[in-house]
Order: structure tokens, then sequence, then C-alpha cells
């Protein structure tokens, strides 16, 4: 196997491990009925964010490295697109989801009770726009990865 076969092993691989785990993320803690299910799913999430951030890192590596190894991709538009809206959807998690997240999180830290409140759909709601908003950016970059359309 080459080099640069390796590289693209390495590139699917990660974007399954790393884009694959942040599709579910609102899945899991929307199902939950009580506080203690949703506190457990929150912690299923941050778990599965570490693959997300290790996939997602390892993603970028492998792309910009077989761009400089066939240089020609940085002339290919769907390459280039590609790697922005990229760019851009990681810029949400320290941009948009951190800040959105925090509230949340010290919600569940410090709500009693078992029901769960109005005030958390509230809370999250403007972080699950975010995050879908990221989802279809990489469904994006997916679609451009595969199709590869000019």
């Amino acid at each position: 196997m080459a080099f640069y076969e390796l590289l693209v092993f390495v590139h699917v691989f990660s974007a399954i491990l790393g884009m694959g785990p942040g599709f579910v993320m609102i899945f899991i803690v929307r199902h939950a009925s009580t506080m203690t299910e949703l506190r457990h799913a929150y912690v299923i999430r941050g778990k599965l964010h570490i693959f997300s951030m290790v996939g997602g890192t390892l993603l970028l590596i492998s792309g910009i490295w077989m761009g400089f190894l066939n240089t020609y991709l940085f002339s290919e538009g769907w390459y280039l697109l590609s790697l922005i809206l990229f760019l851009f959807a990681l810029a949400f998690g320290p941009l948009l989801l951190s800040p959105r997240s925090r509230p949340v999180k010290a919600f569940l830290a410090s709500y009693e009770g078992e029901e769960i409140p109005e005030e958390y759909y509230k809370l999250t709601r403007r972080l699950f726009t975010a995050e879908r908003m990221e989802n279809v950016i990489f469904l994006v970059v997916i679609a451009l990865m595969v199709l590869k359309p000019f």
C-alpha cells in the first residue's frame, strides 16, 4: 500500500470516527425522559465528543497532507470549499457550541428533581440549532468529497 493510499484510508476512517458520533449527539439527549437519564445522556455525549475531536483532527491533518502530496488538489474547487467549510465548522466549537453548552451544564449540575423542566428546553434550543447547522455543513463537506462536483 502506497503512503498516499494509507492517508486516504486514515482520512476515510477518521471521517467515520470523527463525524459519525456528531450526528447522533442530539438524538442521545433528546430521548431522555428524566433528569437522571438526561445527566447520563450528557455523560455519554461527552465521551462521544472525544471520538469527534480525535477523528476530526486526524481528518484535517490527513486531508491537508494529501493536498501537500498532490498539490493539484489546492486548485480543485471541491477540495478548497471542503477545507474552508470544515474549518468554518470547527470554529463552531469554541465560538457557538461551547458558550451555549455552558449554561446547560450548569443547569444539569444544579437542578434538583427528576422532571425535566421547560427551562432546560429553552437552554438547549439555541445549542441544538447550532449543532444542526454544523451537521449540515459536515454533510455538505462529505457530499463534496464523494461527488467532487467542480
